[in-house]
């Protein structure tokens, strides 16, 4: 049942300052995807806590998660594009579209993700003897960005988006190395292989896919990134901030790990770059 199905099954059980929030939703819910948590506020004649406890009443997270949820009601979005963009919407409501559904996807990964495993992958890649990072498809910059963050480590630190290439690194691994396989669906065959010979030859597999996966039964550790996206049918978009976002919590975790003495490295290389940049002009405040 449908966001829009379920408040109409709902109406009758609603107090009355719920209920007036409703029938503004139900009167024209295309507009409420467009306004502002004070703008049906105003139009209902409640206030804003009172639009927030009715959005949570109906299992979201808040306003905007309502707002997308309302959206995908109204209609299957565009395909090959997003589930949440429109063919007809204007640069302004696509905007808004794509901003909202990508904090919301950040909000609810940040609230599922569990600190004991990440406590646990920090613990395999500060021991690790060297790191690989594999993506496919849309999950394969977020690989390299990944190798970006970590080369900083002073670990051997590799990224690959080529099948033949993983299937070589992860027939070579052994006990200590560590290879990180990203991606969203955890239902692609060559990844799920990919990362059965890892393991069968001693290497972790630290996982950043989907919960339930083909690809979750072979990792030593699953970070889990859950995003509404179906990439059978969409652009994969909210997916790759919440992997990147996911990776940067894996980096900062084994920055502090390695303690205030590793500063000073960081710094060496940071200290590298300020021949590459023009100075800064700008007189301080």
């Amino acid at each position: 049942m449908n966001l829009l199905d379920l408040i109409r099954t709902r109406l009758e059980g609603l107090n009355k300052s719920e209920r007036k929030v409703a029938d503004v939703i139900l009167a024209d819910p295309k507009s409420t995807t467009r306004m502002s948590i004070a703008t049906l506020a105003q139009a209902a004649s409640v206030s804003e806590p009172t639009v927030n406890r009715f959005c949570r009443n109906f299992e979201t997270v808040g306003f905007p998660d309502f707002k997308i949820q309302l959206a995908q009601s109204l209609a299957g979005g565009t395909p090959y594009v997003s589930r949440m963009v429109e063919q007809d919407d204007s640069a302004e409501e696509y905007t808004d579209k794509i901003f909202t559904s990508t904090m919301v996807a950040l909000d609810e990964s940040r609230k599922s993700v569990d600190p004991a495993l990440i406590n646990r992958a920090v613990d395999y890649l500060i021991q690790a003897k060297q790191i690989a990072f594999f993506g496919l498809g849309a999950s394969g910059p977020v690989a390299m960005d990944a190798q970006h963050k970590f080369f900083r480590f002073n670990l051997p630190v590799t990224a690959y988006d080529d099948v033949l290439m993983m299937r070589m690194v992860a027939a070579s691994a052994a006990t200590g190395d560590v290879i990180v396989v990203i991606s969203y669906t955890g239902r692609t065959r060559d990844m799920v292989e990919i990362a059965q010979i890892a393991r069968t030859n001693g290497a972790t597999v630290i996982g950043i896919s989907a919960m339930d996966s083909p690809l979750a039964e072979e990792c030593t550790v699953l970070l889990a990134a859950p995003t509404p996206e179906d990439t059978d049918v969409y652009m994969p978009m909210t997916s790759r901030i919440v992997q990147l976002t996911l990776l940067d919590v894996l980096a900062t975790g084994v920055t502090l790990r390695r303690g205030v003495d590793f500063h000073g490295h960081l710094k060496k290389i940071k200290d590298s770059l300020k021949v590459t940049r023009y100075p800064n002009d700008t007189p301080a405040s």
